[in-house]
């Protein structure tokens, strides 16, 4: 049985790569807790051809995502891994520098649904230094989220720029998807 809707957001996990000689190498994904939202706008234009007074030729233009995360907190590796934050061994504090860079890493995440949550990858991100806001508490403690911007651009190997689980996804496939990220085995492997 299909969803016939989607709500929430959970199990986000992020999955760092490297690319040497072509080939990605994804490192084990681990579990970025306290996910409040996720948006995902589209990213490139639609091309549109007019010729004999009309729309002559349309195609879309498939250049990834502009992506938002809004999560509680920014976990340490997180700041290190794909933001390129560097801790010193001796003080153990954590200093932005303005020419460290973090890797690229694969974004991995669930939206529930009425009958089962879709699972989803997006194979090639890279993120911005992300907000930071906080307000003076009142008679009540509220929580300010941390809001980081990411793209999420076609993986240069294939173009490929998100997967996602469906309705018949077998079962080994969706229960393994946050232990690796997801690649289709090639026919006759």
């Amino acid at each position: 049985m299909a969803n016939k809707v989607n709500f929430g957001l959970k199990n986000v996990h992020v999955a760092p790569f490297e690319v040497l000689n072509g080939v990605i190498t994804y490192e084990t994904p681990y579990r970025i807790p306290g996910a409040v939202e996720l948006s995902l706008e589209p990213r490139g234009d639609m091309t549109e051809f007019y010729a004999d007074d009309m729309l002559y030729y349309s195609a879309s233009n498939n250049q990834g995502y502009d992506g938002t995360l809004s999560i509680a907190n920014i976990p340490e590796k997180f700041a290190i891994d794909a933001l390129g934050e560097e801790k010193d061994a001796t003080d153990m504090v954590l200093t932005e520098k303005a020419n460290l860079k973090g890797k690229p890493f694969a974004l991995l995440f669930e939206f529930d649904g009425d009958v089962k949550a879709t699972r989803h990858v997006l194979y090639s991100c890279t993120a911005n230094r992300p907000t930071v806001s906080g307000a003076t508490k009142t008679n009540t403690a509220e929580p300010q989220p941390n809001e980081l911007s990411f793209v999420a651009s076609p993986r240069e190997t294939d173009l490929a720029v998100k997967t996602k689980t469906s309705d018949t996804t077998p079962t080994a496939i969706y229960d393994a998807w946050y232990q690796a990220v997801y690649e289709k085995t090639p026919a006759g492997e």
